[in-house]
């Protein structure tokens, strides 16, 4: 009777495992996924792998910038707005999303950066202050090259943006809004290739877009790394979220879940530079 007893047990776990199974295989559906370019990326690795379990889900992702996400929500045009921060409370700059409900995707570190071929390999938090607003003008004056520096700046609206301003710049006013060596990126697509192109250009972006011509500045004199984010001397960077109208069901919420899981945290996350919510104490 005891053999029997387990041998029911089995049958009837692999009967769930099996039915399981078959619901994810036959989820169906359309995701529309929008908002900050900063999580493009691993937004697109996570479509990507999600597929894999769940062909039969048609999911459209964009990056443009992080306002976008949960305006998207709003309008009801995405089921999940990605941004870099907490849409559903108030930022400097932009007020909360009533009904909205975040949920936590990585921390994501920031750098300011500049071309390889730049001999500056560091700047302090003055420093960068006193670049974005226009009085530290030449290069030579951070022991660099003669050269005017190419301040480049993302577009209102940005989550990057509204990150380095307050730990990168601490807060700072009084920052440059146009002037002939001043740039206004849309995205961080358009900040890489801005920056990388113009040996005298500075700017910011999250580190998975430093690559190829692109050279992260260490930040008073530490490293931007996620390894120096968790042990917490480097100070720019914060946690991405998805936002959703509510509480998430279905399909949005299986994806949603997938992000979060601990196969896709200490996989996709760690290996695009990003970092896992449950690294961060």
């Amino acid at each position: 009777m005891k053999k029997i007893g387990l041998i029911s047990l089995a049958v009837a776990l692999f009967l769930s495992m099996f039915a399981m199974g078959a619901q994810a295989a036959s989820r169906t559906g359309n995701l529309t996924i929008t908002g900050s370019s900063a999580l493009l990326p691993l937004m697109l690795q996570a479509k990507k792998e999600f597929n894999k379990s769940n062909p039969r889900v048609k999911i459209a992702v964009s990056g443009i910038s992080s306002i976008v996400g949960p305006q998207a929500v709003k309008r009801g045009t995405a089921q999940i707005g990605t941004c870099d921060w907490d849409a559903s409370t108030s930022v400097p700059g932009f007020k909360a999303f009533p009904g909205q409900v975040a949920h936590k995707v990585a921390a994501i570190p920031f750098a300011f950066v500049v071309h390889k071929d730049n001999p500056v390999n560091n700047i302090t938090q003055q420093q960068a202050i006193g670049i974005y607003r226009g009085e530290i003008t030449n290069w030579s004056q951070l022991g660099g090259n003669n050269a005017p520096i190419v301040v480049n700046n993302r577009s209102f609206g940005s989550g990057t943006r509204v990150n380095v301003i307050a730990k990168g710049l601490n807060g700072a006013t009084g920052l440059l809004s146009s002037g002939t060596n001043y740039v206004e990126r849309a995205s961080s697509g358009a900040m890489k290739t801005g920056v990388e192109s113009n040996v005298n250009a500075i700017g910011y972006i999250d580190l998975v877009y430093v690559t190829g011509n692109l050279k992260a500045l260490s930040f008073n004199g530490v490293v931007a790394s996620p390894r120096n984010v968790i042990n917490k001397t480097y100070p720019i960077w914060a946690f991405g979220y998805m936002m959703t109208q509510g509480q998430p069901t279905g399909t949005t919420k299986a994806f949603i879940d997938y992000v979060q899981s601990k196969k896709f945290q200490n996989g996709s996350v760690k290996s695009l530079k990003f970092i896992p919510i449950a690294a961060i104490k």
